[in-house]
């Protein structure tokens, strides 16, 4: 990666005018803002569907796009909605998401855009819709035909429906596809319209030298086509349900681990089978973005496999995951894989002997640096070149929010401040630099030697906890909900975050 710099920022976190950020106006306008602040990566999270408690990482697919990300005015430019159906729309809050409100509105408007295709379908290059879904019908035709069953039941899951339709009976499904055949198309149609929305921004990112920096979560949700469609790669009973589920162990920040529930893979199936669904999923990502951040990296090497029947993860067992082995099957059919590696929490020898092989870069959270000694790989003095260093992540509070304690703490207070004391003495903090200890901790960034330092868009604005993108073993209603206002991607905003990019070597002039 060549020196640079760049910002976090979720698509569903834009502005605009239709209660969730979207592939429209905004996101190009986005664009525009990182150019002008010398800013070379945008990152975002999954840009799938969202599940459970409408996060990323609960997705129904791990192949599709989140149809809410879908344009209304581009619908409207390309016939396929009026002007009149987008202009009659909620009073929706500029600042949150309220999923439940926008999934209703947004779904209208969708059925509309359908029901016209239908009615005209010459709005759409009708032959490129076809051969989209011919392209991508390894994953497109289970998806559609789960998201229209999962419909026709009432939202249940899976393992819930009619034997013959979990099992994946060949005759039961043939028959669903018939009698579902207009629900299954409106997805299929859905699909094309968030596929061709995304390719043009990113065709547009990339005219304007920047790079798209997507995700893949290493574990997909139980309730989803991935799973339905392959049982025979995870553990499961009988009746689909999970035998053992993921999680991490009990360690100093929770007496009995983070148990996520997520079915895990069975790797010697999937070894068996050259690791194919991993690279088709490896190969649509990469048509959509250019680096990926893998994350729960260490799960590669290996992974804390809980018994189904546990309610926490206390009662778990380490399992050697698939090694060295996965990745050379992989790059064998794609080339070398554009990975950084989510290596956060507690990393063995045999984890940083995975990356090295491979030269994926790691991370480095600046958040969590004051926690121990001067020896801490987070803090800038410690860091190497292939690196990629934060000032914090989606799951972390906002660095104004963290300095001034607004979120609960789960380490003890002395252990706190000692930390912002360290912190304190590190980034040699008067007064005025710690009032702006947001641009203070950007500088500090800058100036290592990380090739790549990312930050943030709620810490490039010096936002508070109120911004937070999610807090970790929480349903909350604020997480994933974060919105930027329009107005606070004020052009002196990117002059001076273009300065410090200017100074410490990141400009693309300076690549």
């Amino acid at each position: 990666m060549p020196r640079s710099s760049g910002i976090l920022l979720h698509p569903t976190s834009l502005p605009g005018p239709y209660g969730i950020g979207d592939l429209g106006p905004a996101a190009y306008h986005f664009a525009d803002f990182l150019a002008e602040a010398g800013q070379r990566l945008w990152q975002m999270l999954p840009l799938v569907p969202v599940g459970l408690g409408f996060s990323p990482y609960a997705s129904p697919s791990t192949f599709a796009g989140n149809p809410l990300l879908i344009s209304p005015d581009r619908l409207v430019e390309q016939g396929l909605l009026s002007p009149n159906d987008v202009s009659q729309r909620p009073n929706f809050p500029a600042e949150r998401v309220d999923y439940d409100w926008v999934i209703t509105y947004k779904h209208h408007l969708l059925e509309k855009a359908y029901a016209t295709f239908e009615a005209h379908p010459d709005r759409i290059d009708e032959t490129d819709f076809w051969l989209f879904c011919e392209r991508q019908a390894f994953w497109l035709d289970d998806y559609a035909l789960f998201m229209a069953l999962k419909e026709a039941h009432g939202g249940a899951v899976w393992t819930e429906w009619p034997a013959e339709l979990a099992r994946r009976d060949p005759g039961a499904l043939h028959h669903a596809r018939q009698r579902l055949a207009r629900a299954f198309r409106k997805h299929q149609f859905w699909q094309y319209l968030f596929h061709k929305q995304w390719m043009d921004l990113r065709a547009y990112c990339h005219q304007r030298g920047i790079r798209l920096m997507g995700d893949i979560p290493i574990y997909v949700a139980h309730d989803s086509a991935d799973v339905w469609a392959n049982p025979h790669l995870f553990h499961l009973d009988e009746r689909g349900r999970p035998t053992v589920v993921a999680g991490v162990p009990p360690d100093y920040f929770s007496e009995t681990g983070q148990r996520w529930g997520n079915p895990l893979y069975r790797w010697d199936v999937s070894r068996h089978t050259g690791h194919h669904w991993w690279t088709q999923r490896f190969a649509v990502l990469l048509e959509r973005v250019d680096l990926i951040r893998l994350d729960h990296f260490r799960g590669f090497a290996a992974y804390w496999e809980i018994p189904a029947s546990e309610p926490t993860a206390v009662h778990g067992r380490w399992v050697a995951g698939p090694g060295a082995e996965f990745f050379e099957t992989i790059q064998q059919k794609l080339g070398p894989l554009p990975i950084v590696a989510e290596n956060l929490g507690v990393i063995t020898p045999d984890v940083t002997e995975l990356m090295e092989r491979f030269g994926f870069p790691g991370m480095a959270v600046l958040q969590f640096a004051f926690d121990e000694d001067a020896s801490s790989t987070f803090l800038p003095h410690n860091y190497t070149r292939n690196l990629v260093a934060y000032t914090g992540t989606h799951d972390n509070d906002t660095i104004v929010g963290w300095w001034r304690g607004e979120s609960k703490n789960t380490l003890p207070p002395e252990v706190v401040a000692r930390a912002k004391a360290y912190a304190r003495a590190y980034l040699d903090l008067d007064r005025k630099r710690e009032r702006e200890i947001h641009w203070t901790c950007i500088r500090a960034l800058m100036a290592s030697v990380a090739d790549l330092v990312v930050f943030p868009l709620q810490d490039v604005l010096g936002l508070g906890s109120e911004a937070r993108m999610n807090t970790p073993g929480t349903t909350g209603p604020h997480n994933w909900s974060w919105r930027v206002c329009a107005s606070q991607l004020r052009p002196e905003l990117a002059e001076r975050l273009r300065r410090l990019t200017e100074i410490y070597g990141r400009l693309p002039s300076a690549a």
